[in-house]
């Protein structure tokens, strides 16, 4: 998912195991995510950073024609073994462009939690505008900036790369900063914030997560955007 090293591989199974079911998965940014987008029935979408293919199978069954992208070659084959024929999986790393994809060849562009991940964010989303069609929307889901503030310390307006050592061993890596400065980058790529939503929990989360549904409705783990393509003029 992210660029340089592939840390998923060899964890994929983990990872799709746990995604599942887990609170910030199942009950937390595939619904926030899946609800931003809204009706998907007919639409061309391309899932940057798919994962297992646990938003592909969403978006397969709510009528879409989902395309996905992952760096990873074992989130990869974990994906097309979900899909089989609902969807084309292939691997990319999005620091390189989409030179198979035809401008303007998408409804909307997903970006669930991999953003963070990438070291050029304002490149990346460039190009996945230009595979955007004129009246399509980019939905990114990523980290809180407040939420990374109150797990680092220090001050909310830094920005850099955190590195962290996950229960299974797996080192996680991803860049923080104020919300400004993610405002500002979309900018710069030439987008328009078109709605941020801040994640609330569903309450099913309080069932089978207890204590994480304790914490997100007291404050935020993740936000989305849906950004569009800012027209000449606007």
């Amino acid at each position: 998912m992210q660029s340089g090293d592939v840390p998923y591989d060899g964890f994929a199974q983990t990872f799709a195991r746990e995604a599942a079911v887990s609170a910030y998965n199942a009950h937390y940014d595939r619904p926030t995510v899946l609800g931003l987008i809204g009706d998907v029935n007919g639409l061309d979408i391309l899932d940057a950073g798919c994962g297992p293919g646990l938003y592909l199978s969403e978006l397969a069954a709510r009528g879409a024609r989902p395309v996905g992208i992952d760096q990873s070659a074992d989130m990869v084959r974990l994906a097309g073994q979900r899909l089989g024929p609902l969807a084309e999986v292939r691997q990319h790393d999005l620091a390189e462009p989409l030179i198979w994809v035809e401008d303007e060849s998408f409804d909307v562009v997903l970006l669930t939690l991999v953003l963070h991940y990438l070291p050029d964010r304002v490149s990346t989303l460039r190009e996945l505008a230009r595979v955007l069609r004129p009246s399509g929307q980019i939905v990114v889901s990523t980290s809180h900036p407040t939420a990374d503030w109150l797990a680092r310390g220090g001050s909310y307006f830094t920005s850099g790369f955190i590195e962290e050592s996950w229960s299974d061993g797996m080192i996680h890596r991803y860049w923080h900063q104020p919300l400004q400065d993610w405002l500002a980058e979309f900018t710069a790529a030439g987008l328009a914030l078109d709605r941020l939503v801040e994640h609330q929990p569903l309450p099913s989360m309080a069932r089978n997560h207890p204590g994480e549904h304790e914490k997100l409705t007291r404050q935020p783990g993740f936000m989305a955007v849906r950004l569009r393509k800012r027209h000449p003029g606007a």
